[in-house]
């Protein structure tokens, strides 16, 4: 699969459909996830609902966004509209879908991004590796025998097996960092406050992010999604 900013570019410019990178997306998921359980949670319509409001945006000729039609994966430690968030933990496997996204997700989406599912996460996002009672054991596309990290084990491996070219993550004791290191990704902390995270980010001991393939692609994530949120004073200019 394309980068995210080759991606974007070609959405924007009219010579991809975005309708068109989220079928190839799909297809992908499903060659591979039955092996690597990038994967816990698929919501295709949803998906295909977002996508075509991004093709729409283009034929009325209005700017579709920085991230238009780029297809990407949300951890489940973290909140999309209209997905379940499970925490990876069998008391909330069965969980309706939730009503409101992140601040994260939600400034991934208004710059045209188009979530796809919910990649796997150890419960609670406690350990370095991806196995639950709740979702299996997630594997690392390089070498199947081998766990991709964690906690944002199934974002790293569905990036590194082309099958998204973002996921979002989070980190607070190398989460992001330590399955960008297990699958040869690009993925940074950033500092408490540069992506809101509300009720405080002084009340968390993580920090949204992102895994990518290129530096390049990070840094579009984090110019899209930083900035001051009044839900978080953390956030908020000195």
């Amino acid at each position: 699969m394309k980068t995210v900013i080759e991606i974007a570019e070609a959405v924007r410019r009219g010579e991809l459909k975005a309708v068109a990178v989220l079928d190839e997306c799909l297809d992908a998921i499903s060659a591979v996830n039955a092996e690597l359980n990038a994967f816990v949670v698929l919501d295709p319509d949803l998906a295909r609902q977002a996508a075509e409001a991004v093709d729409a945006a283009v034929a009325r000729g209005d700017d579709p966004g920085p991230l238009a039609g780029v297809p990407f994966g949300v951890k489940d430690l973290e909140d999309c509209a209209g997905l379940p968030t499970s925490q990876g933990s069998l008391l909330y496997k069965d969980r309706p879908p939730v009503a409101e996204d992140s601040p994260h997700v939600a400034r991934l989406r208004a710059a045209g991004a188009v979530p796809v599912g919910k990649t796997a996460a150890p419960e609670f996002g406690t350990v370095a590796f991806t196995h639950t009672k709740a979702w299996g054991t997630t594997r690392n596309p390089w070498n199947t025998e081998r766990t991709p990290g964690g906690s944002s084990g199934g974002s790293a491996a569905a990036v590194a097996a082309g099958v998204v070219p973002f996921a979002t993550a989070s980190d607070g004791g190398g989460s992001t960092r330590i399955p960008a290191a297990f699958t040869g990704l690009v993925g940074m902390k950033p500092s408490h406050g540069r992506i809101p995270h509300p009720p405080a980010s002084t009340s968390q001991t993580s920090v949204y992010g992102a895994l990518t393939t290129t530096v390049a692609d990070s840094a579009r994530h984090l110019d899209v999604v930083s900035g001051p949120d009044d839900r978080d004073r953390l956030s908020l200019p000195s």
